[in-house]
């Protein structure tokens, strides 16, 4: 049995942001088990305040460089919840493939850049250059096409100009949608191959499970990334949906001493966001090819091992690109139109929510009779996440002592773990600990 361990990674590498893991074992008993958050807060929220509907999306992308398209939309369908707008069946369509196309990109990155290199035994992605270059090319291959995949519907790849509240500024020409359609195909071969090399690494992924809640979007027609209602999936199966405009008493925020980003919980002590989340909420609406990447993954919901959220993230880089098949066929068939933007008939508070990778994104925003936003919330998918990843690591470590892991072990398991969450730290830190001197 581990007797002694010590260990305090500070900055914890290949993740977005700073996070600290922090762990104490004298004489086999756990004196100190924390994932800490250090970051300074950023405070969106304020930011917005004073500024035209038409402005805050562009403002609120920059919460995030990963997710900037889902932070987008998550604000255009919060300002349109407020202002009484139902945008087109096209603008949906097109909203579905530019958030299909953040996500296989980000997937991409994670699976590819930030855990194969744990799974391999490298310290980060650049030792594999030289050891396994034609894999590192086939993910430069991949993460290349989702770049101009987003590109093309969203403006740019990073922190979209296209989608905004009514509807879309630009929209793609016939021809245009026609070249993605191919150049989605032609990745045909390094989808299979992708495929094969996670199957190849599975082994290596760590065997661990925690009972836990799992919380994402529903719906009743697709696998829910772009829209739907809150669900929450219990170990057990159990399912309860809530509408949107309900999201504060899904979420539940909190502070806690050790992080400057809140904690959020439901009905048990944490839950999770993210692919697994999706997973196990909404199996039955993948695609018949994701479906099959699951099964060879060996994974069916409820599946409670975090460290399978990478494998997840797999099953939805297929699900993105079989639905944005189906996407472009019917834009194709129906054909694309320029549509003038819809007005306003109201103003007043709306909340809006979209899937990002890395989980459930809120926004909410309140508007004066001008146009003004008054006040505007955020609830970014990492900062749900925090609290199951310190539950994680509460069930973890006294099993790794049983285990009598080495200290270096306990440390490898642990950083492991935070990534397979593909954390945005800097984008859930909202708490600030003020002392007032007077």
């Amino acid at each position: 049995m581990t007797v002694n361990a010590h260990i305090h990674v500070h900055h914890l590498t290949r993740v977005e942001g700073h996070g600290n893991i922090v762990v104490n074992v004298n004489n086999g008993k756990v004196e100190k088990c924390e994932w800490q958050v250090p970051e300074a807060p950023r405070f969106f929220e304020a930011m917005v305040r004073g500024r035209h509907y038409s402005e805050v999306a562009r403002i609120t992308s920059r919460i995030c460089g990963i997710c900037s398209v889902g932070h987008t939309l998550a604000s255009v369908k919060a300002s349109e919840t407020a202002l009484g707008i139902t945008v087109t069946p096209q603008t949906i369509k097109l909203r579905e493939l530019l958030k299909h196309a953040e996500n296989f990109d980000s997937h991409v990155l994670h699976v590819y850049m930030l855990v194969a290199p744990d799974l391999l035994g490298a310290p980060s992605v650049f030792p594999l250059v030289k050891t396994h270059g034609d894999v590192v090319a086939r993910a430069l291959r991949l993460k290349r096409a989702a770049h101009e995949w987003g590109s093309l519907i969203g403006g740019r790849t990073t922190h979209p100009t296209t989608p905004v509240p009514g509807g879309f500024a630009s929209v793609p020409t016939h021809a245009e949608l026609k070249a993605l359609k191919e150049k989605l195909l032609s990745l045909a071969p390094d989808l299979t191959a992708t495929l094969e090399t996670v199957l190849a690494l599975a082994p290596n992924i760590p065997a661990f499970d925690r009972k836990t809640e799992y919380i994402a979007l529903s719906n009743d027609q697709n696998y829910g990334l772009y829209d739907g209602v809150v669900q929450s999936t219990l170990p057990d199966g159990m399912k309860q949906r809530y509408p949107v405009a309900d999201y504060r008493k899904v979420t539940n925020e909190y502070v806690v001493p050790q992080s400057t980003a809140k904690y959020a919980k439901n009905k048990l002590p944490s839950y999770a966001a993210g692919a697994l989340a999706r997973f196990n909420n909404n199996f039955e609406r993948l695609t018949p090819e994701a479906k099959g990447v699951a099964a060879k993954l060996g994974m069916k919901p409820v599946c409670g091992n975090p460290y399978l959220n990478t494998a997840a993230q797999v099953v939805e880089i297929v699900e993105s690109f079989y639905d944005s098949l189906r996407i472009i066929d019917e834009l194709l068939t129906t054909g694309v139109k320029h549509e003038e933007l819809v007005k306003p008939t109201k103003f007043a508070t709306g909340a809006g929510a979209t899937e990002v990778p890395r989980g459930i994104l809120f926004h909410e925003y309140t508007y004066d009779q001008d146009g003004m936003c008054t006040a505007g919330n955020c609830i970014i998918p990492t900062n749900q996440n925090h609290a199951n990843i310190q539950g994680d690591f509460d069930k973890l470590v006294p099993e790794l002592i049983a285990k009598n892991a080495t200290e270096k072990q306990m440390e490898l398991a642990l950083e492991m773990l935070v990534r397979a969450y593909d954390p945005c730290i800097s984008c859930s830190t909202h708490y600030l600990d003020v002392t007032f001197v007077r």
